[in-house]
């Protein structure tokens, strides 16, 4: 049987921090007069979750100022802003929460939506989240989902890794949301993502022929009298260094992988293909900066 829990309501935890402060034997523990305020405050700060705000309490009204003349502590509103230091956010670092948020993060860069993501980061890395985790996950991101629409976005993504393990924290955590904000913005393609798919795909199932001939090197006179490199075509000896030759093997020649989309850097740039169709007599449209 499969229980699934639930975020408490804040309503619920108002219940039980009460509960609490009356039980005496099984509750707060001592006697404190808590403000309405206060406890609406603290199940507001649990997320949800009981056994934060119950911690909480017993921080907070072991803190509060007690009254001399009854040994009654009192915690209001202000004493209780005064003791925490850090909301208590809703975060399991080895639980499903932690998916849902690096999933959350990396919707929301894939949805190009800067405000969200950088939420979503803030909300990792406040909770405790291993700043390098988060590199991890934003250089994957910069190549999966951007791609060569911007190249540059992997350079920014390693080079805000490289900032988190220079500084540390929580000096690295701009360097992070700089990285977010700039893969958000950035135009998406996932063309390379597919493209190494498509190519993984055919390196398990199609037979593994040798290299063409042409593509090997000669090092030796017996290489060269088995025809290595025979035939083989200097790219830089012809017009737009791109030379009429197949470069994959014969079952698989003419196979496209890599199709950029007709958007950021990788389309307007990607010369060679262009140029590649116009020698094999295909439409094509060849733009220059």
């Amino acid at each position: 049987m499969l229980f699934r829990s639930q975020q408490l309501t804040p309503d619920a935890i108002e219940q039980i921090l009460h509960r609490a402060i009356r039980d005496r034997e099984r509750g707060l523990g001592f006697e404190a007069q808590v403000s309405d305020d206060a406890v609406a405050a603290i199940a507001r700060f649990s997320n949800g979750d009981a056994r934060a705000a119950l911690n909480l309490l017993e921080f907070a009204a072991g803190a509060a100022p007690m009254d001399p003349a009854t040994c009654i502590r009192r915690l209001d509103l202000s004493n209780l802003e005064a003791s925490i230091q850090r909301r208590a956010l809703l975060y399991d670092k080895g639980g499903e929460e932690h998916y849902n948020l690096i999933s959350a993060l990396h919707k929301s860069m894939r949805n190009s939506d800067p405000d969200a993501a950088v939420y979503w980061v803030a909300r990792m890395l406040e909770a405790g989240e291993a700043p390098l985790y988060v590199a991890r996950r934003l250089i994957r991101f910069a190549s999966e989902d951007v791609g060569n629409a911007d190249p540059q976005a992997l350079t920014v993504a390693v080079a805000a890794k490289e900032a988190v393990h220079f500084l540390g924290m929580p000096e690295g955590n701009t360097a992070l949301a700089q990285a977010t904000i700039y893969l958000a913005t950035a135009p998406k393609s996932n063309a390379v993502y597919v493209a190494y798919g498509a190519a993984a795909k055919d390196a398990h199932t199609q037979a593994a022929e040798p290299v063409p001939l042409h593509l090997r090197n000669a090092p030796t006179s017996l290489m060269k009298a088995l025809d290595y490199g025979k035939d083989y075509q200097y790219a830089h000896d012809v017009p737009d260094a791109v030379a009429a030759m197949d470069c994959l093997p014969p079952s698989l020649a003419g196979r496209r992988y890599y199709q950029p989309p007709e958007r950021g850097y990788g389309d307007t740039h990607y010369v060679g293909e262009q140029v590649l169709r116009s020698i094999r007599g295909r439409p094509h449209r060849l733009q220059l900066d």
